[in-house]
């Protein structure tokens, strides 16, 4: 049975018994670029200026009875500017570093705003009428109220909605001018996201449930802005609307987004030195130099493929994956050498976006290897070199760094891992150079870690699975000089050309079925009959293109780009 236990801190310092770590990045920010509004530390979505509160007052801090060192503890946001109104607390687990964000908001008028977000004459934020007590962690001995946590959902005038909850240590209301609501009409929808606390009250079995939440709409048209805020609720929901909504951004200029030279100082600054494996023999290279070296363009039908031009300009463009056309290998000894990259030539190819409404610049790089290898099973100790399964021509991997625009600073890096992926956040990162950040390609697969190891594709826990071995070598990328800046829309047409290659929309390898089956069924008829169960349901679960060779389409057709990662 989960529970929350009521702390009595001290009622002046209020102070968890160990408080988590301030993260900062290893190396102080430089002077950005001037220009616009990016790193400015304030954004102006329309009606409403809005600024990160990165710093905090502890109010009250859970823990499940089941694991007492598993505490979540609830902030209240301090230093607010003059002028600017909190939206509501922040929370956070113990056991990570103490770098979390709310927003603060104030309403910007007519005059100092050249967006018009509607035409509605009532305020932007108001306070609240009332709060409404979602919860408490009261174990039934009203004597002992003081010191246990309660949950307060402010409620919003009409026409109005709640941006977050506040928390206190006592049954006393929150100060009605405590928080304020935000104008319907200049918020989006957010959904829940990860679950930060599970927890059940010592005296109900009703759960008790916090989330962090996102905007639904993200993406390069998403205009939802994450106010940093949680949801919480004492009752199970399952794809029902949540209470509290984000921001959204009107100001169709996205002007805290990075001009083109601010864009090259955050690569120059941030880029991530990229380590393939010790032994790995399936390189990156450019693209140019992957055509130049014998890449053909087949058209479907024709056994003999055509030449590629350097810059891809007799590819095909636009369109669809429609199986018309490919681009293969030559039969010929230049197979093997296209087969093995050019490390020499390698170089990052990077797409800019916006994030999260403008608040934040999602930088993508892409790496092209002209093949990935075949894959390695791992049942418990023992190792299979399998030698079809997993190999394809052309793959095209991926990492993306989330940067803040209100300071320029590295918040995340998304690690594409075959058909799925994560976010890890800065504090979990290892850095090179300063701030710059490493990224550890697997062998054969090229798939993206932020740690040397070994992760298994399939079950962790049963080791059983596709082996993504990462180590450190002397075989590496530095993108923060080997790059290529190749879209960044929202800067405007022109100001970013892009390759003639991007524009192809087709396989970058051609398609080959064979019977994976058959190779794997040699290994699992040779195991125990109490493992062979477990390992043939996990390779039932394991990706589409285990089963045959399929060359991936080029970054612009990959759903990241115009949306969020998958995560």
């Amino acid at each position: 049975m989960f529970g929350c236990r009521c702390f009595h801190w001290n009622s002046v310092s209020r102070m968890p018994p160990s408080k988590p770590e301030t993260f900062s990045l290893p190396a102080p920010l430089p002077q950005w670029p001037p220009g616009r509004g990016f790193a400015s530390g304030k954004i102006n979505l329309g009606e409403l200026e809005v600024v990160k509160i990165s710093s905090f007052e502890f109010i009250w801090s859970c823990s499940m009875l089941q694991d007492k060192k598993k505490r979540v503890s609830f902030y209240k946001p301090v230093g607010i500017p003059d002028g600017f109104h909190c939206l509501g607390y922040y929370c956070q687990p113990d056991d990570k570093p103490l770098r979390g964000f709310v927003l603060a908001a104030r309403e910007v008028s007519s005059s100092e705003s050249e967006i018009n977000s509607s035409d509605v004459d009532s305020p932007a934020l108001k306070k609240p009428l009332d709060y409404t007590l979602v919860w408490n962690s009261d174990d039934g001995n009203e004597e002992s109220l003081e010191g246990c946590g309660f949950f307060w959902l402010p409620q919003p005038p009409e026409g109005y909605k709640s941006m977050g909850y506040l928390v206190t240590d006592s049954p006393r209301k929150p100060d009605i001018d405590e928080v304020r609501c935000v104008r319907t009409d200049l918020t989006d929808r957010c959904d829940t996201y990860h679950v930060i606390l599970d927890a059940k009250s010592g005296f109900s079995e009703m759960p008790f449930q916090v989330w962090s939440t996102r905007p639904r709409h993200r993406g390069v048209l998403g205009s939802g802005v994450s106010v940093g805020t949680f949801f919480c609720s004492s009752y199970w929901i399952f794809g029902e609307e949540i209470y509290i909504a984000c921001l959204k951004n009107f100001d169709p200029t996205l002007h805290a987004m990075p001009i083109l030279d601010q864009i090259h100082a955050l690569i120059n600054y941030y880029g991530p030195t990229v380590f393939f494996y010790p032994d790995e023999i399936y390189l990156p290279s450019s693209v140019s130099w992957f055509f130049k070296n014998g890449a053909l363009l087949y058209k479907k039908w024709m056994l003999v493929g055509e030449a590629i031009d350097a810059s891809g300009s007799n590819l095909p463009a636009g369109g669809t994956n429609d199986g018309e056309f490919w681009i293969g290998l030559p039969n010929n000894d230049q197979q093997e050498t296209l087969k093995h990259g050019n490390l020499k030539s390698a170089k990052l190819y990077v797409h800019v976006k916006p994030a999260l409404g403008g608040t934040f610049t999602d930088i993508a790089m892409w790496v092209f290897c002209p093949f990935n290898g075949p894959a390695t099973l791992k049942i418990g100790l023992v190792n299979y070199a399998l030698s079809k399964i997993g190999e394809h021509v052309g793959d095209w991997e991926h990492y993306t760094l989330r940067i803040c625009n209100f300071t320029g600073e590295l918040w995340s890096i998304y690690f594409s891992q075959h058909s799925g992926g994560e976010w890890v956040e800065a504090y979990d990162l290892e850095y090179i150079e300063g701030n710059k950040a490493i990224v550890y390609s697997s062998k054969s697969g090229h798939a993206s870690y932020p740690h040397p190891g070994t992760y298994i594709q399939g079950s962790e826990k049963l080791g059983i699975g596709i082996r993504n071995d990462c180590a450190r070598s002397n075989l590496y990328v530095d993108s923060s000089k080997h790059y290529e800046l190749v879209a960044a829309e929202y800067l405007g047409e022109a100001i970013v050309i892009e390759p003639c290659w991007l524009q192809f929309m087709r396989e970058w390898g051609p398609t080959i079925i064979y019977d994976s089956r058959f190779e794997l069924d040699k290994i699992i008829n040779r195991l125990p009959l109490l493992l062979r169960y477990s390992v043939q349901n996990i390779f039932a679960k394991l990706p589409v293109e285990l089963s045959g060779e399929e060359g991936p389409t080029g970054p612009k057709e990959k759903n990241n780009w115009v949306g969020d990662e998958r995560s």
